[in-house]
Protein backbone atom coordinates (compact mmCIF):
# COMPACT_ATOMS: atom_id res chain seq x y z
CA UNK A 1 0.00 0.00 0.00
CA UNK A 2 1.24 3.48 -0.91
CA UNK A 3 0.05 6.67 0.81
CA UNK A 4 0.76 10.04 -0.80
CA UNK A 5 -0.09 12.76 1.72
CA UNK A 6 -0.13 16.55 2.00
CA UNK A 7 -0.66 16.89 -1.75
CA UNK A 8 -0.82 20.59 -2.58
CA UNK A 9 -3.35 19.92 -5.33
CA UNK A 10 -4.69 16.63 -6.67
CA UNK A 11 -5.94 17.20 -10.20
CA UNK A 12 -8.11 15.34 -12.71
CA UNK A 13 -10.25 13.71 -10.03
CA UNK A 14 -13.38 11.66 -10.82
CA UNK A 15 -16.01 11.07 -8.16
CA UNK A 16 -18.14 9.25 -10.73
CA UNK A 17 -16.69 7.16 -13.60
CA UNK A 18 -16.38 9.05 -16.88
CA UNK A 19 -17.51 6.86 -19.76
CA UNK A 20 -16.70 9.16 -22.67
CA UNK A 21 -13.92 11.57 -23.60
CA UNK A 22 -14.40 15.21 -22.69
CA UNK A 23 -15.62 17.40 -25.52
CA UNK A 24 -16.39 21.04 -26.14
CA UNK A 25 -16.98 23.01 -22.93
CA UNK A 26 -16.28 19.88 -20.82
CA UNK A 27 -12.59 20.26 -21.69
CA UNK A 28 -12.47 23.38 -19.53
CA UNK A 29 -13.55 21.47 -16.43
CA UNK A 30 -10.73 20.13 -14.27
CA UNK A 31 -11.79 18.72 -10.91
CA UNK A 32 -9.22 19.22 -8.16
CA UNK A 33 -8.77 18.73 -4.41
CA UNK A 34 -6.51 20.97 -2.32
CA UNK A 35 -4.42 19.54 0.54
CA UNK A 36 -5.21 15.99 -0.44
CA UNK A 37 -4.17 12.39 0.11
CA UNK A 38 -4.19 9.42 -2.26
CA UNK A 39 -3.82 5.73 -1.46
CA UNK A 40 -2.94 2.94 -3.86
CA UNK A 41 -3.02 -0.82 -3.32
CA UNK A 42 -2.31 -3.74 -5.65
CA UNK A 43 -1.50 -1.36 -8.50
CA UNK A 44 -4.76 0.63 -8.44
CA UNK A 45 -6.09 3.75 -6.77
CA UNK A 46 -7.81 2.72 -3.54
CA UNK A 47 -8.92 6.07 -2.11
CA UNK A 48 -8.34 9.82 -2.28
CA UNK A 49 -9.73 12.95 -0.71
CA UNK A 50 -8.95 15.95 1.54
CA UNK A 51 -6.31 15.41 4.23
CA UNK A 52 -8.84 16.01 7.00
CA UNK A 53 -10.51 12.70 6.03
CA UNK A 54 -7.32 10.63 6.03
CA UNK A 55 -7.36 9.62 9.70
CA UNK A 56 -10.91 8.30 9.50
CA UNK A 57 -10.09 6.35 6.37
CA UNK A 58 -6.98 4.80 7.92
CA UNK A 59 -8.92 3.86 11.07
CA UNK A 60 -11.54 2.11 8.95
CA UNK A 61 -8.86 0.25 7.00
CA UNK A 62 -7.07 -0.78 10.22
CA UNK A 63 -10.32 -2.10 11.71
CA UNK A 64 -10.83 -4.36 8.71
CA UNK A 65 -7.36 -5.38 7.65
CA UNK A 66 -3.93 -4.30 8.71
CA UNK A 67 -2.28 -2.22 5.94
CA UNK A 68 0.38 -4.30 4.24
CA UNK A 69 3.82 -2.72 3.95
CA UNK A 70 2.57 0.86 4.03
CA UNK A 71 4.90 3.21 2.13
CA UNK A 72 4.41 6.96 2.56
CA UNK A 73 5.35 9.87 0.31
CA UNK A 74 5.02 13.48 1.45
CA UNK A 75 3.91 15.66 -1.49
CA UNK A 76 3.81 18.98 0.34
CA UNK A 77 4.01 21.81 -2.18
CA UNK A 78 3.62 19.35 -5.05
CA UNK A 79 0.89 18.54 -7.54
CA UNK A 80 -0.25 14.98 -8.20
CA UNK A 81 -2.00 14.09 -11.44
CA UNK A 82 -2.53 11.08 -13.69
CA UNK A 83 0.47 10.20 -15.82
CA UNK A 84 0.23 11.42 -19.41
CA UNK A 85 -1.42 9.21 -22.04
CA UNK A 86 0.45 9.63 -25.33
CA UNK A 87 -1.86 8.16 -27.96
CA UNK A 88 0.26 8.60 -31.11
CA UNK A 89 3.95 7.71 -31.36
CA UNK A 90 6.44 6.00 -33.65
CA UNK A 91 8.68 5.16 -30.70
CA UNK A 92 10.21 2.05 -32.32
CA UNK A 93 12.71 3.14 -34.95
CA UNK A 94 16.39 2.75 -35.80
CA UNK A 95 18.99 5.49 -35.96
CA UNK A 96 18.10 9.13 -36.53
CA UNK A 97 17.55 11.60 -39.36
CA UNK A 98 19.36 14.77 -38.35
CA UNK A 99 20.85 15.14 -41.87
CA UNK A 100 17.31 15.62 -43.17
CA UNK A 101 16.94 18.31 -40.54
CA UNK A 102 19.85 20.08 -42.21
CA UNK A 103 18.13 19.66 -45.60
CA UNK A 104 15.00 21.19 -44.13
CA UNK A 105 16.97 24.16 -42.85
CA UNK A 106 18.29 24.63 -46.41
CA UNK A 107 14.73 25.00 -47.63
CA UNK A 108 13.61 21.51 -48.71
CA UNK A 109 10.02 20.53 -47.89
CA UNK A 110 8.96 17.29 -46.21
CA UNK A 111 7.67 16.05 -49.59
CA UNK A 112 10.92 17.01 -51.38
CA UNK A 113 13.03 15.19 -48.80
CA UNK A 114 10.83 12.10 -49.18
CA UNK A 115 11.11 12.26 -52.99
CA UNK A 116 14.92 12.12 -52.65
CA UNK A 117 14.72 8.84 -50.73
CA UNK A 118 14.59 10.45 -47.33
CA UNK A 119 11.76 10.49 -44.86
CA UNK A 120 9.97 7.26 -44.07
CA UNK A 121 11.95 5.29 -46.67
CA UNK A 122 15.20 6.35 -45.03
CA UNK A 123 13.95 5.06 -41.67
CA UNK A 124 12.79 1.84 -43.35
CA UNK A 125 16.27 1.23 -44.72
CA UNK A 126 17.89 1.89 -41.34
CA UNK A 127 15.44 -0.42 -39.60
CA UNK A 128 15.91 -3.21 -42.14
CA UNK A 129 19.64 -3.22 -41.40
CA UNK A 130 19.15 -3.24 -37.61
CA UNK A 131 18.74 -6.46 -35.64
CA UNK A 132 15.66 -6.94 -33.51
CA UNK A 133 17.75 -6.90 -30.33
CA UNK A 134 19.47 -3.65 -31.29
CA UNK A 135 16.12 -2.14 -32.29
CA UNK A 136 14.78 -3.04 -28.85
CA UNK A 137 17.83 -1.53 -27.15
CA UNK A 138 17.37 1.80 -28.92
CA UNK A 139 13.60 1.86 -28.48
CA UNK A 140 13.46 0.87 -24.81
CA UNK A 141 15.81 3.77 -24.09
CA UNK A 142 13.15 6.08 -25.56
CA UNK A 143 10.49 4.33 -23.51
CA UNK A 144 12.30 5.19 -20.28
CA UNK A 145 12.88 8.70 -21.62
CA UNK A 146 9.15 9.37 -22.07
CA UNK A 147 8.47 7.98 -18.61
CA UNK A 148 10.94 10.54 -17.25
CA UNK A 149 8.71 13.19 -18.88
CA UNK A 150 5.67 11.79 -17.04
CA UNK A 151 4.09 9.44 -19.59
CA UNK A 152 2.45 6.29 -18.25
CA UNK A 153 0.59 4.92 -21.29
CA UNK A 154 1.65 5.05 -24.92
CA UNK A 155 0.57 3.91 -28.36
CA UNK A 156 3.40 2.64 -30.58
CA UNK A 157 3.02 2.26 -34.34
CA UNK A 158 4.90 0.16 -36.84
CA UNK A 159 5.39 1.66 -40.30
CA UNK A 160 9.16 1.84 -40.72
CA UNK A 161 9.37 -1.79 -41.79
CA UNK A 162 7.34 -1.84 -45.03
CA UNK A 163 8.03 -5.56 -45.45
CA UNK A 164 6.17 -8.36 -43.67
CA UNK A 165 9.30 -9.35 -41.75
CA UNK A 166 10.27 -5.84 -40.65
CA UNK A 167 6.76 -4.73 -39.71
CA UNK A 168 6.50 -7.83 -37.52
CA UNK A 169 9.92 -7.07 -36.04
CA UNK A 170 8.75 -3.59 -35.04
CA UNK A 171 5.56 -4.84 -33.42
CA UNK A 172 7.44 -7.53 -31.50
CA UNK A 173 9.72 -4.84 -30.10
CA UNK A 174 6.70 -2.70 -29.14
CA UNK A 175 5.12 -5.70 -27.43
CA UNK A 176 8.32 -6.40 -25.52
CA UNK A 177 8.47 -2.79 -24.29
CA UNK A 178 5.00 -3.30 -22.82
CA UNK A 179 6.14 -6.50 -21.13
CA UNK A 180 9.52 -5.33 -19.81
CA UNK A 181 8.84 -1.75 -18.71
CA UNK A 182 6.12 -0.28 -16.46
CA UNK A 183 4.52 1.45 -19.46
CA UNK A 184 1.06 0.49 -20.65
CA UNK A 185 1.54 -0.04 -24.40
CA UNK A 186 -1.01 -0.17 -27.20
CA UNK A 187 0.26 -1.33 -30.60
CA UNK A 188 -0.81 -0.16 -34.05
CA UNK A 189 -0.03 -1.77 -37.42
CA UNK A 190 0.89 0.99 -39.90
CA UNK A 191 2.15 -0.94 -42.92
CA UNK A 192 0.46 1.74 -45.06
CA UNK A 193 2.90 4.45 -43.98
CA UNK A 194 4.64 4.79 -47.35
CA UNK A 195 5.07 2.78 -50.55
CA UNK A 196 8.46 1.00 -50.42
CA UNK A 197 10.99 1.32 -53.23
CA UNK A 198 10.37 -2.22 -54.43
CA UNK A 199 6.78 -1.24 -55.23
CA UNK A 200 7.55 2.15 -56.76
CA UNK A 201 4.78 2.99 -59.21
CA UNK A 202 2.79 -0.09 -58.09
CA UNK A 203 1.04 1.13 -54.96
CA UNK A 204 -1.99 -1.13 -55.43
CA UNK A 205 0.25 -4.21 -55.38
CA UNK A 206 1.75 -3.08 -52.08
CA UNK A 207 -1.76 -2.60 -50.66
CA UNK A 208 -2.45 -6.20 -51.75
CA UNK A 209 0.63 -7.34 -49.80
CA UNK A 210 -0.56 -5.49 -46.69
CA UNK A 211 -3.99 -7.11 -46.95
CA UNK A 212 -3.01 -10.62 -47.98
CA UNK A 213 0.34 -11.15 -46.22
CA UNK A 214 0.84 -8.71 -43.37
CA UNK A 215 -2.57 -8.39 -41.69
CA UNK A 216 -3.26 -12.15 -41.32
CA UNK A 217 0.11 -12.85 -39.68
CA UNK A 218 0.02 -9.82 -37.39
CA UNK A 219 -3.50 -10.71 -36.28
CA UNK A 220 -2.64 -14.38 -35.78
CA UNK A 221 0.32 -13.45 -33.55
CA UNK A 222 -1.80 -10.83 -31.71
CA UNK A 223 0.82 -8.17 -32.33
CA UNK A 224 -1.50 -5.19 -32.88
CA UNK A 225 -4.58 -3.60 -31.36
CA UNK A 226 -5.22 -1.12 -34.17
CA UNK A 227 -4.67 -0.59 -37.88
CA UNK A 228 -3.63 2.76 -39.35
CA UNK A 229 -3.15 4.32 -42.80
CA UNK A 230 -1.35 7.50 -43.89
CA UNK A 231 -4.15 8.85 -46.08
CA UNK A 232 -2.53 11.68 -48.02
CA UNK A 233 -1.64 12.64 -51.57
CA UNK A 234 1.58 10.88 -52.52
CA UNK A 235 1.02 8.19 -49.90
CA UNK A 236 -2.32 6.30 -49.76
CA UNK A 237 -5.70 7.20 -51.22
CA UNK A 238 -9.16 7.04 -49.68
CA UNK A 239 -9.78 3.93 -51.80
CA UNK A 240 -6.62 2.28 -50.48
CA UNK A 241 -7.68 3.16 -46.94
CA UNK A 242 -11.13 1.65 -47.52
CA UNK A 243 -9.60 -1.65 -48.60
CA UNK A 244 -7.09 -1.78 -45.75
CA UNK A 245 -9.62 -0.88 -43.07
CA UNK A 246 -12.07 -3.47 -44.35
CA UNK A 247 -9.37 -6.14 -44.18
CA UNK A 248 -8.18 -5.07 -40.73
CA UNK A 249 -11.66 -4.99 -39.24
CA UNK A 250 -12.24 -8.57 -40.36
CA UNK A 251 -9.26 -9.54 -38.20
CA UNK A 252 -10.41 -7.50 -35.20
CA UNK A 253 -8.14 -4.49 -35.73
CA UNK A 254 -9.94 -1.21 -35.03
CA UNK A 255 -8.98 1.72 -37.31
CA UNK A 256 -6.94 4.79 -36.48
CA UNK A 257 -5.83 7.17 -39.22
CA UNK A 258 -3.20 9.74 -40.21
CA UNK A 259 -5.55 12.27 -41.82
CA UNK A 260 -5.48 15.73 -43.37
CA UNK A 261 -1.93 16.59 -42.38
CA UNK A 262 -0.94 18.22 -45.68
CA UNK A 263 -4.23 18.66 -47.54
CA UNK A 264 -7.97 18.06 -47.45
CA UNK A 265 -7.33 14.40 -48.22
CA UNK A 266 -10.70 12.85 -47.40
CA UNK A 267 -9.06 10.94 -44.58
CA UNK A 268 -11.36 12.35 -41.91
CA UNK A 269 -14.45 11.20 -43.79
CA UNK A 270 -13.16 7.65 -44.23
CA UNK A 271 -12.17 7.57 -40.54
CA UNK A 272 -15.72 8.59 -39.59
CA UNK A 273 -17.18 6.01 -41.98
CA UNK A 274 -15.39 3.19 -40.16
CA UNK A 275 -15.80 4.58 -36.64
CA UNK A 276 -12.05 5.01 -36.19
CA UNK A 277 -11.07 5.44 -32.55
CA UNK A 278 -9.05 8.51 -33.53
CA UNK A 279 -8.16 10.68 -36.50
CA UNK A 280 -4.73 12.22 -36.06
CA UNK A 281 -2.91 15.35 -37.37
CA UNK A 282 -5.92 17.27 -38.81
CA UNK A 283 -4.11 20.46 -39.79
CA UNK A 284 -6.40 20.74 -42.84
CA UNK A 285 -9.92 20.54 -41.42
CA UNK A 286 -13.05 22.67 -41.55
CA UNK A 287 -16.76 22.38 -40.89
CA UNK A 288 -17.32 19.32 -43.13
CA UNK A 289 -14.60 17.40 -41.27
CA UNK A 290 -15.84 18.64 -37.89
CA UNK A 291 -19.32 17.34 -38.64
CA UNK A 292 -17.99 13.93 -39.71
CA UNK A 293 -15.95 13.63 -36.51
CA UNK A 294 -18.86 14.74 -34.33
CA UNK A 295 -21.27 12.19 -35.79
CA UNK A 296 -18.80 9.31 -35.54
CA UNK A 297 -17.43 10.05 -32.06
CA UNK A 298 -13.90 9.71 -33.44
CA UNK A 299 -11.39 11.55 -31.25
CA UNK A 300 -9.49 14.37 -32.95
CA UNK A 301 -5.87 13.78 -31.94
CA UNK A 302 -3.64 16.80 -32.46
CA UNK A 303 0.13 16.56 -32.87
CA UNK A 304 1.58 20.03 -32.32
CA UNK A 305 5.17 18.76 -32.20
CA UNK A 306 5.03 17.84 -35.89
CA UNK A 307 3.39 21.12 -36.83
CA UNK A 308 6.10 22.97 -34.91
CA UNK A 309 8.95 20.98 -36.47
CA UNK A 310 7.59 21.18 -40.02
CA UNK A 311 6.64 24.86 -39.59
CA UNK A 312 3.07 24.32 -40.77
CA UNK A 313 -0.23 25.90 -39.80
CA UNK A 314 -1.58 24.38 -36.59
CA UNK A 315 -4.78 22.37 -36.50
CA UNK A 316 -7.82 24.57 -35.69
CA UNK A 317 -8.18 23.28 -32.15
CA UNK A 318 -10.19 26.25 -30.89
CA UNK A 319 -12.76 25.76 -33.66
CA UNK A 320 -12.90 22.02 -32.89
CA UNK A 321 -13.60 22.67 -29.22
CA UNK A 322 -16.25 25.25 -30.05
CA UNK A 323 -17.86 22.67 -32.35
CA UNK A 324 -18.13 20.23 -29.46
CA UNK A 325 -15.45 17.75 -30.53
CA UNK A 326 -13.34 15.59 -28.21
CA UNK A 327 -9.66 16.39 -28.73
CA UNK A 328 -6.50 14.68 -27.51
CA UNK A 329 -2.87 15.80 -27.64
CA UNK A 330 -0.02 13.40 -28.47
CA UNK A 331 3.67 13.72 -29.31
CA UNK A 332 3.97 11.81 -32.62
CA UNK A 333 7.47 10.97 -31.36
CA UNK A 334 9.39 9.97 -34.50
CA UNK A 335 12.77 10.64 -36.13
CA UNK A 336 11.55 12.72 -39.07
CA UNK A 337 8.90 15.21 -38.04
CA UNK A 338 8.68 15.20 -34.23
CA UNK A 339 11.86 14.03 -32.48
CA UNK A 340 10.41 14.66 -29.01
CA UNK A 341 8.44 12.54 -26.58
CA UNK A 342 7.82 15.34 -24.07
CA UNK A 343 4.08 15.65 -23.46
CA UNK A 344 4.59 18.79 -21.35
CA UNK A 345 6.12 20.53 -24.35
CA UNK A 346 3.17 19.41 -26.50
CA UNK A 347 0.83 20.96 -23.93
CA UNK A 348 2.80 24.22 -24.08
CA UNK A 349 2.52 24.27 -27.89
CA UNK A 350 -1.20 23.52 -27.67
CA UNK A 351 -1.66 26.46 -25.31
CA UNK A 352 0.57 28.94 -27.14
CA UNK A 353 -0.16 28.01 -30.75
CA UNK A 354 -3.63 26.44 -30.62
CA UNK A 355 -4.93 28.70 -27.83
CA UNK A 356 -5.99 25.92 -25.46
CA UNK A 357 -6.31 26.79 -21.79
CA UNK A 358 -4.14 24.83 -19.31
CA UNK A 359 -7.27 22.94 -18.22
CA UNK A 360 -8.08 21.94 -21.79
CA UNK A 361 -4.49 20.89 -22.43
CA UNK A 362 -4.38 18.72 -19.30
CA UNK A 363 -7.64 16.99 -20.23
CA UNK A 364 -6.41 16.43 -23.79
CA UNK A 365 -3.10 14.96 -22.57
CA UNK A 366 -4.59 12.65 -19.93
CA UNK A 367 -8.18 11.41 -20.00
CA UNK A 368 -8.82 12.05 -23.70
CA UNK A 369 -5.47 10.52 -24.64
CA UNK A 370 -6.53 7.46 -22.65
CA UNK A 371 -9.82 7.22 -24.56
CA UNK A 372 -7.89 7.54 -27.83
CA UNK A 373 -6.22 4.23 -26.87
CA UNK A 374 -9.41 2.64 -25.49
CA UNK A 375 -7.95 3.01 -21.99
CA UNK A 376 -10.45 5.50 -20.60
CA UNK A 377 -11.82 3.01 -18.08
CA UNK A 378 -8.42 2.38 -16.51
CA UNK A 379 -6.12 5.35 -17.21
CA UNK A 380 -6.01 9.11 -17.55
CA UNK A 381 -7.70 10.31 -14.36
CA UNK A 382 -7.76 9.94 -10.58
CA UNK A 383 -10.58 7.52 -9.76
CA UNK A 384 -11.02 4.60 -7.38
CA UNK A 385 -10.18 1.37 -9.20
CA UNK A 386 -8.15 2.98 -11.96
CA UNK A 387 -4.53 2.03 -12.54
CA UNK A 388 -2.21 3.91 -10.19
CA UNK A 389 -0.09 5.63 -12.86
CA UNK A 390 0.68 8.99 -11.30
CA UNK A 391 2.93 11.96 -11.90
CA UNK A 392 4.19 13.87 -8.86
CA UNK A 393 5.66 17.24 -9.70
CA UNK A 394 8.40 19.12 -7.98
CA UNK A 395 7.24 21.98 -5.77
CA UNK A 396 5.44 24.33 -8.16
CA UNK A 397 3.00 27.21 -7.62
CA UNK A 398 0.06 25.90 -9.68
CA UNK A 399 -0.96 23.43 -12.39
CA UNK A 400 -0.88 26.31 -14.90
CA UNK A 401 2.88 26.30 -14.31
CA UNK A 402 3.14 22.93 -16.11
CA UNK A 403 2.63 24.19 -19.69
CA UNK A 404 3.97 27.65 -18.77
CA UNK A 405 7.47 26.42 -17.80
CA UNK A 406 7.84 24.52 -21.05
CA UNK A 407 11.52 23.55 -20.77
CA UNK A 408 11.76 23.16 -16.99
CA UNK A 409 11.94 19.55 -15.76
CA UNK A 410 9.00 19.28 -13.38
CA UNK A 411 8.61 15.54 -12.72
CA UNK A 412 9.83 14.65 -9.25
CA UNK A 413 8.44 11.12 -8.92
CA UNK A 414 6.55 8.73 -11.15
CA UNK A 415 4.27 6.05 -9.72
CA UNK A 416 3.57 3.25 -12.18
CA UNK A 417 1.19 0.42 -11.37
CA UNK A 418 1.28 1.58 -7.77
CA UNK A 419 5.09 1.36 -7.50
CA UNK A 420 7.36 4.33 -6.99
CA UNK A 421 9.72 4.71 -9.93
CA UNK A 422 11.43 7.78 -8.50
CA UNK A 423 13.73 10.06 -10.48
CA UNK A 424 14.38 8.64 -13.94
Amino acid sequence: MLLIKNIKKLIQCEQEPVEQPKRGAQLSVLDTIDNAFLITEDGVIKAFGPMDRLDKYMERVSDNTKPRGLETLDAAGKIVMPAFCDSHTHLVYAGSREMEYSDKLRGLSYQEIAARGGGILNSANLLHNTSEEELYRQSVHRAWEIMSFGTGAVEIKSGYGLTPEDEIKMLRVAKRIGEETPLTVKRTFLGAHAVPERYKGRREEYVNEIINEMIPVIAAEELADYIDVFTEEGFFSVEDTDRIFNAGIKYGLRPKIHANQMSFSGGVQVAAKYGAISADHLEFTAKEEFEALKKSGTIATLLPGSTFFLEMEYAPARDMINYGLPIAIATNYNPGSSPSGDMKFMMALACLKMKLTPEEAINAATINGAFAMNLGESHGSIAVGKKANLLITKEIPSYEFIPYAFTTPLVDTLVMNGKVIGML
